[in-house]
């Protein structure tokens, strides 16, 4: 026996009749589309930390199936799976991605990863950034940094006193190196042991998120601590690929080649008393889900939040008078 449809929108249960005009919805109105939820990053950020732990019981070479296996399992489990399938990648890209880095994973005096439980917070933590920036285009190569209109020059800002934080450049010559090496024999503890900045350029937003976290830090550190500083802010892709070579981990894709990731010295810190005070005023910024931080030892590498990137922009423009 043929059974008559229900009209569109009719319930289960309910009497059909064939000869009733469809529901029409009323003219202006469009469709109401589910929208995903966003992946609950306190709960992500928690089963990486639980994951680092079974990661460290199996760091010796004899255990990389073991560790195969654990990777395989764990990143299935909602709260991490959450978030990578919501990345370009998707969880299977993400979990091909982290197991190859953990393959050629080779320690070095360079890399944040000291161990390989480091490589793996590192890679799925900055997952974060691309979940929020996925739909931002890369900056590819370095003249596409040095000549984009999206982002400022620092030390044009610098000279007129606009900025709260301190950076360094890296030497561009073999004599500037001579003299940044001597001058770190001579004062070895006048600044970070760092290798400065390729790029002096950074999005407007990030900009006043560094400042509000410099003066923040300055009201929470004590007395005669040196400003935030600054240890890389934007880079392109074929300069991340170089620190690969190098040996850094220099994670792809990266919020830094998008122009919305920075990196602040931390250890530094350590001898004016104030890198507790400084990791406070990051953490509670994250819990305030303005930022995405990520421990990478002697610095810490920071995110700029999609959300709070529109009052950022506004406090730029009134702080630099736009």
């Amino acid at each position: 026996m043929r059974v008559p449809s229900r009209s569109p929108g009719q319930q289960p249960g309910s009497p059909v009749s064939p000869t009733a005009p469809p529901r029409r919805r009323p003219s202006g109105l469009t469709p109401r589309h589910r929208v995903p939820a966003e992946p609950d990053l306190a709960a992500y950020r928690v089963a990486v930390a639980e994951l680092l732990v079974e990661v460290g019981a199996l760091a010796d070479a004899a255990s990389t199936r073991a560790r195969q296996v654990l990777i395989d399992e764990r990143l299935r489990e909602p709260a991490l799976a959450a978030v990578l399938d919501a990345t370009p990648q998707g969880l299977l890209g993400a979990r091909e991605t982290l197991l190859l880095e953990m393959a050629r994973y080779q320690p070095n005096e360079r890399t944040s990863a000291r161990d390989l439980g480091a490589l793996v917070r590192i890679y799925l933590l900055s997952r974060i950034d691309v979940l929020w920036w996925q739909d931002t285009p890369t900056f590819v190569t370095d003249d596409q940094v040095n000549g984009s209109a999206e982002l400022v020059d620092l030390e044009w800002l610098r000279r007129r006193d606009l900025l709260r934080f301190r950076y360094q450049e890296q030497p561009a010559t073999l004599l500037g190196r001579a003299a940044r090496g001597l001058r770190r024999r001579l004062h070895p503890d006048a600044t970070p042991q760092t290798a400065g900045l390729l790029f002096r350029r950074a999005r407007r937003e990030v900009v006043a998120l560094l400042n509000d976290l410099a003066r923040e830090f300055a009201a929470a550190a004590p007395p005669h601590t040196p400003p935030l500083w600054v240890t890389s802010l934007v880079r392109s892709a074929e300069h991340q690929y170089r620190l690969r070579r190098l040996g850094y981990a220099a994670m792809l894709p990266s919020g830094h080649c998008l122009g919305y990731s920075v990196d602040v010295e931390l250890n530094w810190f350590e001898r004016f008393g104030a890198r507790q005070a400084l990791a406070g005023v990051l953490l509670a910024r994250q819990d305030a889900g303005e930022i995405n931080v990520i421990d990478e030892g002697q610095a810490w590498h920071l995110c700029l939040a999609p959300a709070a990137r529109r009052r950022l922009r506004r406090a730029y423009e009134a702080e630099m008078g736009v």
